[in-house]
């Protein structure tokens, strides 16, 4: 199923969300520029989980990686990456924009990707291949998406052998499925690097599990609330 849009009405522009979007595409396109410095680039300006763990631990070296880990939630390896990432922003993103309200939901998106970054450090501790995009901290938008707003309809796109039809789907099958996915999947790349896919499972799982705890610390989850925060 390939998400297409929600039905859920929202009660001001996501304006947080569309700038993370346009940051994104702005970054992809910066890649693209690159050229055949692009992998140079991303040893050593992208999240890689060795190095998290290299050396002894410092405010230095914690800023490095923190950094890092930032720069890596805008990076992406390609079309189909930085586009279905950004699809999944824009359906899920606005509403928890429109609960959290401006300011917090960027702090909130911030910490989803940082604790993306991390689960999937501590599971590949010993890896060096960059660790890029912004799936692990959409995956928490998604966690609270699904705490939120269980009853929403997915509208998405499902193949059936050549054809193709869009039905409706509950957030609270679509997105257990997604997550069900991720997790397996996570489960399955412990036997070794081969079973990974080149997918960080387990940034989406973190991402995922964190989205809920960062909604209530932040107070999104209290029934009717309007945010206290806006930047516009």
């Amino acid at each position: 199923m390939i998400p297409l849009r929600d039905i859920l009405p929202r009660r001001r522009r996501p304006v947080v969300t569309v700038a993370l979007i346009a940051v994104n595409v702005v970054f992809f396109f910066y890649e693209l520029a690159l050229g055949p410095a692009l992998p140079q680039f991303l040893m050593q300006a992208a999240f890689v989980p060795a190095r998290a763990f290299e050396g002894p631990i410092s405010v230095g070296h914690l800023g490095g990686e923190g950094l890092s880990a930032l720069l890596s939630m805008f990076l992406h390896g390609g079309w189909l990456h930085v586009g279905g990432n950004m699809l999944y922003l824009w359906i899920f993103g606005d509403n928890i924009e429109d609960r959290l309200g401006h300011a917090q939901f960027l702090l909130f998106y911030l910490l989803c990707g940082y604790a993306a970054s991390f689960a999937h450090a501590f599971f590949n501790a010993g890896s060096t291949v960059p660790a890029i995009g912004a799936s692990g901290a959409i995956a928490g938008v998604l966690g609270a998406y699904l705490v939120l707003h269980p009853g929403a309809r997915i509208v998405s796109l499902v193949f059936l052998g050549f054809f193709f039809t869009t039905v409706e789907v509950p957030a609270i099958v679509f997105l257990p499925i997604w997550f069900l996915i991720q997790f397996f999947s996570g489960l399955a790349s412990l036997g070794g690097p081969e079973n990974a896919g080149g997918v960080a499972w387990f940034a989406h799982i973190g991402g995922f599990v964190a989205g809920p705890l960062l909604l209530f610390l932040l107070g999104g989850g209290r029934p009717g609330r309007r945010p206290r925060i806006e930047l516009l």
